[in-house]
């Protein structure tokens, strides 16, 4: 995976699913360009009209937490957003990240701040703003393959199946 750039988009601890997207705006439509419009509205309802294409969420532990609503992926996804820095994630919403090609990285992710630049390369988080530099977990090659392939449906079209020697 090439390294990426992105500017930090700072939110706490237990961000649920349906902080990220109210399950009630499923109901009304999955397509992505619509969900994005309601990113985060229980908790900063501003968010989604300062939202840009190549942000990062960057958030302390448990981000996804709650139900396994994929849709909290599509709406990040449809934002534009290309990573989620996290210190944890809850299980599921780690891996509907990587299915729909949404970077996940568990890193100390407590000095950065809202609007710093940041640069994952390897693994480690470069804080171009501050000069500071975050040691970060690396997803195992076939998960880095699936989200630069932009998610497992693109993935698989790609390569016909997966290659059971590498799982």
């Amino acid at each position: 995976m090439t390294a990426i750039e992105g500017r930090a988009r700072v939110f706490g601890d237990n961000v649920n699913t349906d902080y990220i997207i109210t399950s009630r705006r499923k109901r009304e439509s999955l397509d992505p360009a619509y969900l994005r419009r309601y990113l985060f509205e229980e908790i900063d309802a501003g968010f989604a009209a300062t939202v840009a294409p190549g942000d990062w969420i960057v958030a302390s532990a448990n981000f996804g937490c709650g139900s396994a609503m994929e849709v909290a992926v599509t709406a990040v996804v449809g934002a534009g957003v290309r990573a989620v820095l996290a210190r944890s994630f809850s299980r599921t919403y780690y891996r509907n990240a990587v299915n729909n090609g949404l970077l996940p990285v568990v890193c100390d992710t407590r000095r950065i701040s809202e609007g710093d630049r940041l640069r994952l390369e390897g693994g480690a988080v470069y804080n171009r703003t501050t000069g500071e530099t975050l040691p970060a977990g690396e997803l195992p090659a076939i998960m880095r393959e699936i989200v630069s392939a932009g998610g497992l449906v693109a993935y698989l079209r790609a390569h016909g199946d997966f290659d059971c020697d590498i799982l």
